[in-house]
């Protein structure tokens, strides 16, 4: 069985709590049983993954090279919150590795303060969702899913 990974980075654990009118009520454990009935909908294992720590994301990106090169891999889901604006490292982990990912965010980013309208990872990212909460992650998955 193919699989996805989807990976969520710094305060997406504090979803459910922190700014409710910006990221809705799903908590992340939500998320992840959503990502999770969707991949067994579609014929993928996903795995979750949530970490604040930027070295511990671009570690979990490279852990997908090797799959999606012998292809039992199709790629990752990932929103990197606020590492979205702010990580060369993510970016650069994202070019090296040649791993699919879809880019996800669950507000709308660009209806927001400036500072979130720059994104390093897009210009590396196979697509982006961004403003269609917790069903972002489904559209991310599915559209890894019709890419394969």
């Amino acid at each position: 069985m193919k699989s996805i990974l989807v990976l969520n980075g710094p305060n997406l654990n504090l979803l459910g709590i922190r700014e409710p009118e910006q990221y809705g009520s799903h908590t992340l454990a939500d998320v992840e049983t959503l990502c999770r009935e969707t991949g067994k909908r579609l014929g993928v294992e996903v795995s979750c993954l949530q970490s604040n720590h930027e070295g511990e994301l671009v570690e979990a990106i490279h852990s997908v090279r090797q799959g999606v090169l012998d292809g039992s891999a199709l790629g990752v889901v990932f929103n990197a919150g606020a590492y979205t604006h702010t990580s060369i490292a993510l970016h650069d982990a994202i070019k090296g590795s040649e791993v699919p990912v879809i880019e996800v965010h669950i507000s709308n980013v660009h209806a927001r303060e400036s500072f979130r309208h720059h994104s390093y990872l897009s210009p590396v990212a196979a697509g982006i969702i961004v403003g269609l909460g917790a069903e972002g992650y489904v559209l991310g998955i599915e559209a890894l899913v019709r890419r394969s």
